[in-house]
């Protein structure tokens, strides 16, 4: 082996499937070379090796000479890395570019009208999913705070205080502008000052005392629930959270819940 396996396992979280890591790590110990040449030492099969090479040469690892074999230089790491970085963010540029595009295009009002009509179509208690993980927890509730018209009913913890500080406060404070109540019960302390002082100039917020009181969950427009199943100790990966469009759930069980807290909590 050319490097250690720490090394591929390195390469590896730069987004590097097996086979381009073995190939660009022989060729770093080559500095030029063919696909056969390659193909033996890096123990890759022959029929693989040129589709690889040609992706890391997308990808600004590799650059190609057009002889007869065809041969392929390496560069140095760190200007491979850079010129990774580079091509990354120009691909990500184009791609919302041309997202953005089809946003404001007549195909999406389309779509829209055929989402629309299939929910109608669709029985209440239907409209329910589990959220595994913090990052889709999150995408989930900036997508209904987003679409929030009326009321956002926030119960959270001083873990989910310190989120909600650090990723919902713009598009809080844009539904706030739209004339939705937002409020929020959550114990907070000197370290969540800064993020009180912030969210209070849009929501209301009373703090709850009583330690064994703890749990988040998030109910909007009476309709809305999203509803976290695990401890906020877990690693964010494990994090399971509940998702339901459900009228019962928001009017009848965590809406009132809700709101007899805070009924017998002081105000900020």
């Amino acid at each position: 082996m050319i490097v250690s396996q720490d090394v591929l396992d390195a390469l590896k979280q730069i987004g590097l499937n097996l086979y381009e890591r073995k190939l660009w790590v022989a060729l770093l110990s080559r500095g030029t070379s063919t696909a056969g040449e390659l193909s033996s030492l890096a123990k890759v099969p022959h029929s693989r090796t040129y589709d690889v090479l040609e992706s890391l040469a997308e990808k600004g690892f590799v650059m190609i000479q057009s002889s007869k074999p065809l041969k392929y230089v390496a560069i140095p790491p760190k200007e491979a890395l850079e010129r990774a970085k580079k091509k990354l963010k120009e691909r990500m540029e184009t791609e919302i570019n041309r997202i953005a595009k089809f946003q404001n295009s007549s195909v999406i009002k389309e779509l829209e009208k055929v989402y629309k009509k299939g929910v109608k179509m669709v029985e209440p208690g239907e409209m329910t999913g589990a959220l595994k993980g913090r990052n889709a927890l999150h995408q989930q509730l900036e997508t209904i705070f987003k679409d929030a018209k009326n009321e956002i009913l926030i119960f959270t913890t001083l873990k989910g205080l310190t989120d909600l500080g650090s990723i919902h406060t713009d598009i809080l404070k844009k539904a706030a502008k739209r004339g939705v109540k937002i409020r929020i019960v959550a114990p907070f302390n000197k370290s969540t000052a800064p993020i009180i002082n912030n969210l209070k100039q849009f929501a209301e917020i009373r703090k709850i005392e009583k330690p064994d009181i703890t749990g988040r969950f998030v109910v909007v427009d009476g309709n809305h629930v999203v509803m976290a199943l695990t401890d906020e100790e877990v690693h964010p990966t494990q994090d399971f959270a509940l998702w339901s469009q459900s009228q019962h759930i928001a009017e009848d069980l965590l809406g009132p819940m809700f709101k007899f807290v805070w009924q017998n909590l002081e105000p900020l």
